[in-house]
């Protein structure tokens, strides 16, 4: 869901104390996302994010990249580090997930999501961070991303009476997009493979999408990891894409954390309810005792939510995931 829009007031006159009211330590990562157009510089980011109590940041997706420009100086002042980077984050957020050509059947399309996927590892790499997150890959078919947007809307529409036989259309339409997505999931290997030889120094994180037409379905999702086990490919997590998966009929959340949690890397943390995704935890009906339970402490938690939430809502996620053992 898109937020409102901002005017230039809105911008201009967003609260010093965002910047200056100290809150709690903690170990947890903020995401760029979060700012929106409120805060578009990297070290007003960082200082912002210090002054809440972050100490890492997350380099995401955005209407308004980061101007990363004053990184190293703004570093030194507010002891923040940069953990990950989101493919696609240095431009600003399209429809398409940043990976969506990775596997293209396109030669030409697939040459160019390497070559922007190379620039994201190389600026990851100037601002000290050690993973690469890859999300969201399509098909690439007209008529299946039309199918796609059609179930979408059938099963926002469904009530009790109709809801299993809605959650069995997606299922069949995701085993079709699975059959018809096995060589561009061979191209997605290659290119993923291509791109750790080359940067061998900086890991890799495949993230699942919300789509239905997403290559990255949890069958697909081992495939790739198991080709690629031991080169530095590994698995980031989305609690609210995946919590949404599951209410589709798709594998829930419970199945994606038992099975990969041995290979995560990140997880995106936010919650979400049928409606909505990308809201701040403890909004929503994700479970995240479950996540905590399963989710590393030695990778990064990431607090990953809608630009329209300000600083309350993200203080207090802090405190609700800080209670849930993350």
């Amino acid at each position: 869901m898109n937020g409102p829009a901002f005017s230039k007031i809105q911008i201009t006159s967003f609260p010093r104390t965002f910047l200056t009211k100290p809150g709690i330590p903690n170990e947890l990562t903020l995401s760029t996302a979060c700012y929106g157009p409120r805060l578009q510089a990297i070290d007003g980011q960082a200082l912002s994010a210090a002054a809440m109590g972050f100490r890492r940041l997350e380099l995401g997706l955005n209407d308004y990249p980061s101007d990363l420009s004053g990184w190293e100086d703004c570093r030194r002042e507010a002891g923040v580090t940069i953990e990950s980077v989101v493919v696609g984050s240095l431009k600003p957020k399209g429809e398409a997930y940043s990976g969506s050509q990775l596997g293209s059947a396109d030669a030409d399309l697939r040459e160019m999501a390497i070559n922007s996927t190379r620039r994201h590892i190389r600026v990851a790499q100037n601002l000290g961070a050690g993973v690469v997150v890859v999300r969201g890959c399509e098909v690439g078919s007209a008529k299946l991303d039309a199918e796609s947007r059609v179930l979408s809307v059938e099963l926002d529409e469904s009530d009790a009476d109709n809801l299993a036989a809605v959650q069995e259309k997606v299922a069949g339409f995701v085993a079709k997009v699975q059959k018809r997505g096995q060589k561009q999931i061979e191209h997605l290997c290659r290119s993923l493979h291509a791109l750790r030889n080359e940067f061998p120094e900086t890991k890799i994180a495949i993230e699942p999408g919300l789509n239905f037409n997403d290559l990255l379905n949890f069958e697909a999702m081992q495939w790739v990891l198991d080709d690629l086990s031991g080169q530095g490919v590994g698995y980031w997590h989305d609690t609210s894409r995946v919590w949404q998966r599951g209410m589709a009929g798709l594998p829930g959340q419970g199945k994606w954390l038992e099975t990969f949690s041995n290979r995560m890397l990140g997880v995106h943390l936010q919650d979400a309810t049928a409606d909505e995704a990308d809201l701040p935890p403890g909004l929503g009906e994700v479970d995240f005792r479950m996540v905590g339970e399963y989710v590393s402490a030695d990778v990064p938690h990431v607090i990953e939510v809608h630009s329209k939430h300000g600083r309350a809502e993200v203080l207090a996620s802090v405190q609700f995931l800080m209670g849930h053992g993350l």
